[in-house]
């Protein structure tokens, strides 16, 4: 007979029985007319509604969403977002019937709060992947536009998020029945009978079998109750009629829901209970690194009985010391043995002595929290632990004038328990250690960020405790001390353009002044007791370079200037650090535009020449990096340079420094172009402005300008053509003004100052270009084209004269300029550069002959060709003359093949033309040079 039909079978006893070898011995029950084994009742169809399979569906993605969220993998859990979306959307239809499950909007609730909470968390942000940012800022964007169209169902979720537990806990069961059990089937309701059945004789159990009973019997208690309640609900054997095969009943399937969720509620305090015990145990956030680290366990401080003394205090300090850089320590648990050790210490009042030695000890240790020097401290500890235990340090030490510390002191010599107290430590140290993680951080935020506001605020913080330090060492300090301590207050100083203390603006954002002192007298009383009393070179060359810099922000230009040129910082700057070079960059910079802001061009020109010729103005400035060409930086390298980039607030702006640089570079370069337009050998005075002009040729369309270099261009185009006016238009309006001028203090009075000399060079590029047109001008005509007074007319010519750029003459009665006839004109102009070539190519010939062979051969070469130079010069000082004679008897020739026969009796002809005269010499040349030995 089958297995299948034999009486109480089951394919699982049988399988033991077989392999065990022994035989189970069960009673025979009474016939049936049919039964079913597991087997079949397993593959018994289950027939489920709509709602419950889009329920299923929706529930199946939540469960994902859940488990993705607690390991915040932000690019599933926005694929999972998607999801669940498109299965709501397929649940329509029974949303309209049934209303929006709850479940549902608990799960939008919960998945908005943790995407903000994870948003606000910008530290985590900044370490995690690029696919994880760009998943977390999507679904941030997709559930606030998403969750607009529950707001209703939410706000009410909200207001009373547990007022639905009876509906949280029929999801749940609809949960667990669809899910986590969906291989189980529906069991029907009957009539439990009184008889029971048979007991089964089981054979004594080995050891094979008994640990297999053992690890079925570690199951959950769940599994047991289940299938203890299926066993009940199955009817007596032969009892199967056709209620079994019936559905339930409503009343009798709500008991059964109701019994559940009792059970679930028992099951689920007591799961709350272990939970809430084993919560800390249980759950351990995995850091970043290596995966297994020694923890150091953290040391008792004292013993209950144990008497706390000074001495007892500093050996439970050196022990906390000692734990200092051993692998595993936690950096964050010592800081706060550390504050904890020195709390006790003031609850048994052991005296301040003690608390200064634990708060030096603090301080390194929070110095030493981040190992690495590249990045910055964090805002929370630099807010309550750093910022605090420095101003505590300093007040006690201020307070407390019988407390000495130094560096000089040995631990050996601390004297901790009766004055007068020794302590080992220099605050000094300490503060500037703190100044550069502040800038550190400043480095670190974004410039355009509210965090870098913030940050910045933080400032006057470190100047208090700067000007607290200040009078603390200029009572007790050596002079050292006191040069360090200055040079910090000036280079938190220098930068700022301040005015006398009466301002009302000035009296909130200072920090340093008493109200007797403006920022001029405390500059120079700071530098000057650095200049006479550092003993090193670089303190006293910073504080140079930040009184010069000072000196130009405030528009002392001859102050700046004379410091500058006294100093002679020029001469040896090169040897000095990087940070000194920078700053020496930066002091170079400002001159230049305190010279411009004075009208003094030239001068602005070459200070702010160097800067700007090499393109490098960004990295030279220490304002960020320049892709370089020929090759790339290492990453160290490249960490090192960021390293030295000054904070936002300190930047000089770029365009305006280019903006000056170019009109005074125009201002400079447009008359001498007119004055030397004939010139073959042009000197250029600068060949950035050069290089843009150039560029701007070579455009064939040329529209109107928009950039700030188009301005300059046109501006240098419309003043070499004498029209002032469209000069001045170019280079101020209101683009120029919202770009440039109007970042300048008193841009008014620039805005002049840029049109008055506009007015004066246009003049005088107009006499260059235009001189030998006229016979005489009239100063008044002058003055009234160019829109300039009289005097400054007469004055802007009388230099030119003087200076032998104009060949003129003034006469006063009637105010009119006389031109005089003395220029060269253009063929006699080329002659007389034809001549100086010729003459420098002796000139050199000879130097080199003189060392090789002596004077002999040049006492006649030479007498030759200083006869050529002469005849030209006097031919083309001749008027009317157009042909030069170079035909020399052979007498004066030297025996050299090429000169004889160069010369012979040939005449050459020099014409008007600019490109024959230069033919002619290329020629001249090319014929002389073999003959002449170098």
């Amino acid at each position: 007979m089958s297995r299948f039909f034999r009486a109480g079978s089951d394919s699982e006893s049988e399988s033991e029985s077989s392999d065990d070898g022994v035989q189970d011995v069960r009673p025979t029950a009474p016939a049936r007319t049919m039964q079913f084994s597991d087997d079949e009742e397993e593959t018994r169809r289950v027939v489920r509604s709509e709602k419950d399979k889009r329920y299923d569906e929706i529930l199946t993605i939540v469960k994902q969403l859940k488990n993705h969220k607690k390991i915040k993998d932000f690019a599933n859990v926005l694929t999972d977002f998607e999801g669940l979306i498109k299965a709501f959307e397929k649940a329509r239809k029974v949303v309209d019937k049934e209303g929006v499950p709850r479940f549902y909007i608990k799960t939008l609730v919960e998945l908005e709060d943790f995407i903000n909470e994870c948003w606000e968390d910008r530290e985590w942000r900044k370490t995690i992947s690029k696919n994880n940012s760009k998943g977390l800022s999507t679904v941030r964007q997709k559930i606030k536009k998403y969750n607009r169209d529950f707001e209703a169902d939410i706000t009410n979720y909200k207001a009373n998020p547990d007022a639905g537990d009876d509906d949280a806990d029929d999801d749940e069961d609809f949960k667990g029945k669809h899910i986590y059990s969906e291989e189980e089937t529906p069991k029907p309701v009957v009539k439990r009978t009184e008889d029971k059945p048979a007991k089964v004789v089981r054979p004594p159990v080995s050891c094979d079998t008994s640990s297999f009973a053992l690890s079925l019997s570690d199951w959950g208690s769940d599994e047991s109750e289940e299938s203890s309640s299926s066993d009940d609900e199955m009817p007596a054997m032969g009892k199967l009629t056709a209620e079994y095969f019936l559905k339930s009943t409503t009343e009798q399937e709500a008991q059964r829901r109701e019994e559940r969720k009792r059970e679930k509620r028992l099951k689920k305090e007591e799961k709350d209970g272990k939970r809430k015990d084993d919560d800390e145990e249980e759950w351990q956030e995995v850091m970043r690194g290596a995966p297994s680290q020694i923890v150091v366990e953290k040391p008792k401080m004292f013993a209950k009985d144990q008497e706390i003394t000074v001495e007892a205090v500093v050996k439970k300090l050196n022990e906390i010391i000692a734990m200092r850089g051993k692998k595993g320590t936690d950096r964050s648990v010592m800081i706060d043995m550390l504050r904890e050790l020195k709390q006790i210490a003031e609850t048994n009042n052991l005296g301040q002595p003690i608390s200064v030695k634990i708060c030096f000890n603090i301080m390194a240790a929070i110095y030493d929290y981040n190992p690495n020097i590249a990045t910055c401290m964090k805002t929370e500890m630099w807010e309550n632990s750093c910022l605090p235990t420095i101003q505590e340090l300093l007040n006690t030490l201020v307070e407390n004038s019988d407390i000495a510390v130094g560096e000089n002191i040995l631990e050996e010599s601390e004297q901790l328990d009766k004055a007068p107290y020794r302590i080992r430590g220099c605050i000094l140290t300490m503060v500037e250690r703190l100044d550069e993680e502040f800038t550190k951080m400043l480095q670190a935020c974004d410039a355009h960020s509210t965090e870098f506001v913030e940050r910045l605020k933080d400032e006057q913080a470190m100047c208090d405790i700067i000007n607290k330090l200040e009078k603390y060492l200029e009572k007790i300090g050596s002079s050292e001390e006191v040069c360090r301590i200055y040079l910090r207050k000036i280079e938190h100083l220098y930068y700022k353009r301040l005015l006398s203390i009466s301002n009302i603006s000035f009296k909130k954002h200072n920090y340093f002044f008493n109200q007797e002192k403006s920022s001029q007298a405390l500059m120079d009383k700071m530098c000057k007791f650095i200049y006479a009393k550092d003993s090193t070179d670089r303190l006293r060359t910073r504080a140079m370079l930040c009184h010069i810099y000072h000196h130009a922000l405030h528009d002392r230009w001859y102050q700046a200037r004379d410091l500058m040129l006294m100093s002679h910082l020029q001469d040896n700057i090169q040897h000095s650090d990087v940070s000194t070079q920078i700053l020496y960059n930066r002091t170079l910079v400002q001159l230049g535009l305190c010279g411009f802001r004075q009208g003094h061009i030239r001068d602005a020109h070459n200070a702010l020449v160097d800067i700007q010729s090499s393109n490098r103005a960004k990295e030279l400035l220490a304002q960020g990096l320049v892709p370089q060409r020929q090759h790339e930086r290492s990453p160290e390298q490249e960490k090192i340079e960021k390293r030295r980039l000054l904070p936002y607030h300190k930047h000089i702006n770029l365009e305006l420094l280019e903006c000056v640089y170019l009109v005074s570079a125009m201002l400079l370069e447009i008359p001498y172009m007119a004055a030397h337009e004939l010139d073959v050998r042009k000197r250029m005075i600068s060949k950035n402005f050069h290089h843009v002009l150039k560029m701007s040729e070579r455009q064939t369309l040329t529209g109107p300008p928009e950039s700030m270099r188009e301005h300059v261009v046109a501006a240098s185009k419309a003043m070499k053509n004498g029209d002032w006016k469209k000069c001045r238009d170019y280079i101020i309006n209101e683009k120029m003004n919202a770009k440039v001028w109007d970042l300048f203090f008193q841009a008014d009075k620039v805005r002049d100052m840029i049109s008055a000399k506009i007015q004066e060079e246009s003049l005088r590029t107009y006499l260059f270009r235009y001189s030998s047109l006229y016979d005489s001008l009239s100063l008044d005509s002058l003055a009234a084209m160019f829109k300039i007074d009289t005097t400054l007319a007469h004055a802007t010519i009388s230099k030119m004269i003087i200076n032998e750029e104009l060949m003129a003459s003034l006469d006063e009665p009637t105010q009119i300029v006389v031109m005089h006839r003395t220029e060269p004109t253009r063929l006699q102009s080329l002659a007389l550069q034809l001549s100086e070539k010729v003459g420098s190519l002796v000139d050199n010939n000879e130097r080199i002959m003189e060392i090789k062979q002596g004077n002999f051969f040049f006492n006649k070469s030479s007498k030759f060709i200083r006869e050529i130079i002469s005849r030209i010069k006097t031919s083309s000082s001749s008027s009317g003359v157009g042909v030069v004679d170079v035909s020399i008897s052979r007498e004066t020739i030297p025996n050299n093949r090429g000169l004889t026969s160069l010369i012979g009796s040939h005449r050459c002809q020099v014409r008007k033309s600019v490109q024959i005269v230069l033919k002619a010499f290329d020629h001249t040349v090319s014929l002389l040079l073999p003959t002449l030995e170098f």
